[in-house]
């Protein structure tokens, strides 16, 4: 069942432990947002030479690279501008936190912490506002759905009725298919 998204200055946030959320979201947001977690060391290095590549290709700005790690730390302390200074900042802070946390720790407070809707901050909050169920009990479409939007929260939430979110989600699913592998690290 899904529920609507109205807009509301409320926040949505309730806190669970990482065995709360279902492995079937992990593995979503891992293939959405940083499928090489497990392997780097907070920096996905060839990822930055690809969006940098891309960006003097083109003669745009680069792309965000961010790993997840990258993010937590950005959402932590930081705002969300792409001045230089503040990527130093996040540098240092990504480098702390994964000298100082597991993988498996890094996760579960990004996913406590992530924005998934107006107003719905982490995994607990957005699998019952928009599928009236916990977060451990999700299934692979509905984490696919959330994972979809992550990287335009305000536009691409399961509530919107939106052509490109749709479109998000039957990607982030596809790649979950091919991405079994990433289920045995979580």
């Amino acid at each position: 069942m899904q529920r609507a998204a109205g807009r509301s200055d409320r926040v949505d946030r309730a806190w669970v432990p990482y065995a709360a959320i279902s492995p079937s979201l992990k593995l979503a947001v891992l293939v959405a947002e940083d499928i090489n977690f497990f392997s780097h060391d907070g920096f996905d290095r060839g990822e930055i030479r690809k969006a940098l590549t891309h960006a003097l290709e083109e003669l745009e700005l680069p792309r965000g690279a961010s790993t997840i790690t990258q993010q937590l730390a950005k959402n932590l302390w930081l705002s969300p501008s792409r001045d230089p200074l503040r990527k130093t900042r996040e540098a240092i802070l990504t480098w702390q936190l994964e000298r100082s946390l597991g993988k498996r720790r890094i996760l579960e407070l990004y996913l406590n912490l992530v924005e998934f809707g107006p107003g719905v901050w982490g995994a607990e909050s957005a699998a019952r506002r928009y599928f009236g169920r916990r977060a451990a009990d999700l299934g692979d479409e509905e984490a696919a759905r959330l994972a979809a939007a992550l990287p335009s929260p305000s536009s691409w939430h399961p509530g919107a009725p939106s052509a490109q979110a749709r479109r998000q989600a039957d990607t982030v699913r596809r790649r979950m298919d091919r991405a079994q592998f990433l289920r045995r690290l979580l």
